[in-house]
């Protein structure tokens, strides 16, 4: 561009000014000794890394490379060199006219202030202590404190403006609800939206990006603040922040906007501007190419290609997950809706040096497991009396990335194995997830809300798919983990409720959950302390219909974190010491003795469960849920923990695991409350919350009207 307006104004210079073939020739040098000059001092080609200050001007010790600012407190040096060979040398940096004695130094890129080693073209960040500006220094060296040499130097331009965030106004509004305060552009890839709404009426609208005076349908989907691409949900004044896919940068748009690609409607919109000095972004971008002519993006962090070749169809699934996640992909069990519930699918993952792709049928939204004798819920299909149909072809983990292809035949003779139809589009459904330790899939941690279609037969080879990206994640604080440590308590109700996402239940036992746990006094999983000697009572409401594989969970008591006791083989079973919920049949059978009716917390209808992690705290979460249960009286669990007893033991549902927490088995509270300071919570920390739930609880187990009930819950 520089190359191109210098010689473009050369030439108009010379037709105005200059005839001779002489003169010519000597403003021809002069352009050229201008553009090595010019472009000597500007930066190569490449992904945006801030604004350009400058090469490091080199003295001594092959000291060199180029100095950006990233924001106003930060340097990026890219292709560093220095041979090590200083005495005392450090990053020095200063408001003196030149690098000198009067300075501090910079940490390194660690933050450390240790004496500066080899470097051999390397890029980093170093910032500048103490909050200092970059517009508050003059220069930035490598500089010796022992001899007082300047090894390098680069400096700052007067009036320089580093990258800042920058405002890039408010959305217009046009239609169906949609507002907002300030838009910022937070860096190269990052928007955020503050007191965003719309009303979620439109058909298929997505924040929506492109180039040109105005928003058109010729742009691109720009993943939610979850990053899914699937058709917005409504917001209510919320502030969101979405990431540019792929290797996009603010850069690379003219326009933002909330916009209908079904009626092609602009609902709002701005302009972004082309001259922004807004920080690089610190997201990682991986390119990942797929091997297969077809492509679509499922979300940011997933997606499937395939290929129909004869009577076989080739899928790889490509996924940005860890190590221990699985990737599942399928057939509908509708065929007017994306719905799990009869579906058929695959679940994908990598364990160790090996790939899986694995056949599951899914009869219900549960864990796979026996009822009446026969297995319900996700499971395998060579459980169901089914076989696996899909062969596995390759496998590979590489910057993150889970990449696995298999192949199945469009028609499978497994009667249990749906036709992946070539003549209309189908409807799928797919989900990111963690294994347990069976290397089962367990609750679902991203999936889609909407209905997804793909037409497996394209007359041209379809391919949406971007580059995966990766950025360091503030994980959110656990919700409290709750305990009782009451001696007056003696009775606990047991009821069954929502596990809450990362803040939930995986945050507070860090296992992984099946959706559903124990709320005990109306606590989610909270720690029991129970003392040696005294007999207390559990009323269990957590079904009691054994047909059901979803809610059906007698309580039982085990030596064992995880439950479940009934999926386990009978060699897993005998290394676990049941204390209370279980009797053995003549046969050796287990069998549960604590099934109540059920009394059930489930989410409002509207409310997404993905976004369960947004609450604060578990006060606020369980003030939304809405509570059911079944009349009858409930199971009684009667226990007396004597000497025999370890000092931890587990409550847990006897049909599914990961669903309880820990008992701790005492001789005396006194003691207990001297030894773990922190376990004399509960109610003598936030007596009112105890007292709210426990009491609420008692209303649940006694009123079974839904409204009248709905609002007490509402006021607790």
């Amino acid at each position: 561009m520089t190359v191109f307006f210098l010689s473009r104004k050369f030439n108009n210079f010379y037709n105005v000014r200059w005839k001779s073939g002489f003169r010519k020739a000597q403003l021809s040098l002069v352009f050229t000794i201008l553009i090595v000059i010019v472009e000597s001092q500007k930066p190569e080609d490449g992904p945006y890394r801030g604004k350009y200050i400058g090469k490091f001007n080199s003295y001594h010790h092959q000291a060199s490379g180029e100095v950006y600012a990233v924001d106003e407190f930060t340097f990026l040096l890219t292709g560093f060199n220095y041979d090590g060979n200083g005495v005392d040398t450090f990053f020095w940096s200063g408001a003196s006219n030149r690098p000198g004695p009067q300075g501090f130094i910079v940490p390194d890129e660690y933050g450390k202030t240790n004496i500066l080693e080899r470097y051999f073209n390397k890029d980093f960040t170093i910032r500048l202590p103490d909050n200092k500006k970059i517009t508050e220094v003059k220069w930035l060296a490598v500089y010796d404190l022992n001899s007082q040499n300047n090894f390098a130097d680069v400096y700052i331009p007067e009036d320089f403006e580093p990258p800042v965030s920058q405002m890039a106004g408010t959305l217009s509004r046009n239609s169906h609800g949609v507002s907002s305060e300030a838009i910022d552009i937070l860096d190269s890839k990052t928007i955020r939206i503050t007191e965003f709404s719309y009303d979620g009426k439109g058909q298929q609208v997505h924040f929506w990006v492109g180039v040109g005076p105005s928003p058109s349908s010729k742009g691109q989907k720009v993943p939610d603040e979850m990053g899914y691409l699937d058709a917005i949900r409504a917001y209510d004044r919320e502030t969101i922040t979405l990431e540019l896919p792929g290797d996009m940068t603010i850069f690379d748009v003219d326009w933002f906007s909330v916009y209908d690609v079904e009626t092609k409607e602009d609902f709002g919109s701005i302009l972004i501007s082309d001259d922004l000095n807004v920080p690089p972004s610190l997201v990682k971008v991986t390119p990942h190419t797929e091997s297969l002519p077809n492509c679509r993006q499922l979300h940011k962090d997933y997606r499937v290609s395939w290929e129909v070749f004869g009577p076989q169809i080739t899928i790889q699934l490509a996924g940005n997950v860890k190590e221990d996640d699985y990737m599942a992909f399928g057939i509908s069990g509708s065929d007017s809706q994306s719905q799990m519930q009869g579906a058929d699918v695959v679940v994908a993952f990598i364990e160790g040096h090996q790939g899986y792709a694995v056949d599951y049928n899914i009869t219900s939204l549960a864990p796979c497991v026996q009822v009446l004798g026969q297995n319900k819920g996700v499971c395998r299909d060579d459980v169901v009396g089914g076989q696996d149909s899909y062969q596995l072809h390759t496998f590979g983990r590489e910057d993150g990335i889970n990449t696995i292809t298999f192949r199945r035949l469009l028609i499978s003779p497994d009667h249990g194995d749906k036709e992946f139809v070539l003549d209309r589009p189908l409807y799928i459904i797919w989900a990111l997830g963690r294994l347990d330790s069976n290397n089962e899939p367990t609750y679902h941690d991203v999936y889609p809300k909407r209905n997804v279609m793909i037409a497996f037969n394209t007359s041209e080879p379809v391919n949406d798919c971007f580059s995966f990206t990766r950025s360091e994640v503030n994980l959110k604080d656990v919700w409290e983990k709750a305990q009782i440590f009451d001696r007056s308590i003696r009775s606990f109700a047991a009821t069954l409720g929502p596990a809450g996402g990362k803040r939930g239940y995986q945050g507070i036992t860090g296992h992984v959950s099946n959706g559903l746990a124990w709320y005990i006094n109306g606590l989610m999983v909270p720690e029991l302390w129970l003392r040696r000697g005294l007999t207390y009572s559990f009323k269990v409401r957590g079904g009691n219909n054994p047909h059901s594989p979803e809610f059906y969970h007698p309580l039982v008591i085990t030596d064992e974190p995880r439950g479940g006791f009934d999926r386990l083989t009978d060699v897993k079973q005998s290394e676990i010491r049941v204390l209370a919920g279980v009797e053995f049949t003549r046969r050796g059978r287990p069998k549960p003795t604590a099934a109540g009716p059920l009394c059930l917390a489930r989410h409002p209808d509207g409310q997404d469960r993905r976004l369960d992690d947004n609450f604060a705290t578990f006060k606020k979460f369980n003030r939304t849920l809405r509570w059911s249960c079944e009349s009858g009286d409930p199971a009684i669990l009667e226990i007396t923990p004597n000497s025999s007893w370890p000092d931890v033991v587990y409550y847990n549902s006897f049909t599914h695991a990961n669903m309880g927490w820990k008992i701790h088995i005492v001789d005396s509270y006194s003691n207990s409350a001297k030894n773990n300071g922190a376990c004399s919570v509960g109610l003598a920390r936030d007596t009112r919350l105890l007292l709210a739930a426990a009491v609420a609880t008692a209303l649940l187990l006694s009123v079974t009207t839904g409204g009248w009930l709905s609002r007490f819950v509402g006021m607790v």
